[in-house]
């Protein structure tokens, strides 16, 4: 039995994590053992964001994507599967990269919840000053 090659790429967006699997195929995504519908419930922008690397490097029916992504909500969860197939496609051909950079999908997003501070509400909301 011979083994199936596959490229593969780690996604991350705030607290989400995606591991993202390509195989040459027809173009199923499957999300969790679910399709990408299923799992982000047909939201049509969700479908859109995880379909982009594959639009800007014209290879939309040439992969199945095989994803596994734990934690983050829905829109945390869809950029990091999007960061994660980006990754996968250099992975694939190197020829990706320039175009996967210039479409700004290899840099990760750093941003994050900002950590409560003490003597605060939230991060940086304080309590209302009251004069009299």
């Amino acid at each position: 039995m011979s083994e199936q090659r596959y490229f593969q790429g780690t996604g991350r967006r705030k607290t989400a994590v995606a591991r993202v699997r390509l195989y040459p195929g027809t173009g199923e995504f499957v999300v969790n053992g679910r399709t990408s519908e299923e799992f982000f419930g047909g939201r049509a922008l969700y479908q859109q964001l995880i379909r982009q690397p594959l639009l800007a490097a014209n290879q939309l029916g040439s992969f199945n994507v095989l994803i596994k992504v734990r934690g983050g909500g829905d829109t945390g969860r869809a950029e990091a599967v999007r960061h994660g197939i980006a990754r996968a496609l250099v992975d694939a051909d190197p020829a990706f990269k320039p175009i996967m950079r210039a479409a700004g999908l290899l840099t990760r997003d750093a941003r994050k919840k900002e950590r409560k501070k003490p003597g605060l509400v939230k991060a940086r909301r304080a309590k209302q000053y009251t004069k009299r």
